[in-house]
């Protein structure tokens, strides 16, 4: 008897523990979405002028994931994924003008949509979005089409390409 419940504490522990550090990836995981929703709202709003700022934060979350603690999968996904997201990140800080910031938006959109259709992190609803015209897709806390290749000269020109359920 005490063998068995020997095991079942074993069990439930290192259960809790598992559990509890894909929380702790997850919450950080949704931070990195939060800031890139807010990369996307100033280019489509064609605030260039605080894309820089918002892209140091963006690249401060995805530093802080704990990635360590995906599973072996996730994890190789995360490493390579991030690797991209960052270097584009890091041209945001730099670039002088929107068209040029709008470039690298669309390289770290992509990595981003991989990362939300792999690892599951959203604990909301996710949309995906594409314009024909910039023939490029980005991630949208919202249903409305907000463009942020093309900014209030074409801000609803898109169209929901899927839907991400919250995890």
């Amino acid at each position: 008897m005490k063998k068995i419940f020997l095991m079942v504490a074993i069990i439930a522990i290192f259960s809790t523990k598992f559990s509890f550090a894909q929380t702790k990836s997850h919450e950080a995981l949704n931070q990195v979405l939060s800031t890139y929703y807010d990369l996307k709202n100033a280019l489509a709003t064609d605030k260039n002028d605080s894309v820089a700022e918002k892209a140091r934060v963006f690249i401060t979350k995805i530093e802080a994931v704990p990635h360590q603690d995906l599973p072996e999968t996730q994890h190789k996904v995360w490493i390579e994924q991030s690797t991209l997201i960052k270097a584009k990140a890091k041209e945001l800080t730099v670039a002088k003008n929107i068209a040029t910031q709008r470039k690298a938006f669309e390289g770290i959109s992509n990595p981003m949509i991989k990362l939300v259709k792999t690892i599951n992190f959203n604990s909301d609803i996710v949309y995906i979005q594409h314009c024909p015209m910039a023939k490029a897709s980005w991630l949208n806390e919202k249903e409305s089409i907000e463009n942020p290749y093309y900014g209030k000269m074409m801000f609803e020109c898109g169209s929901v390409t899927e839907t991400l359920k919250a995890n």
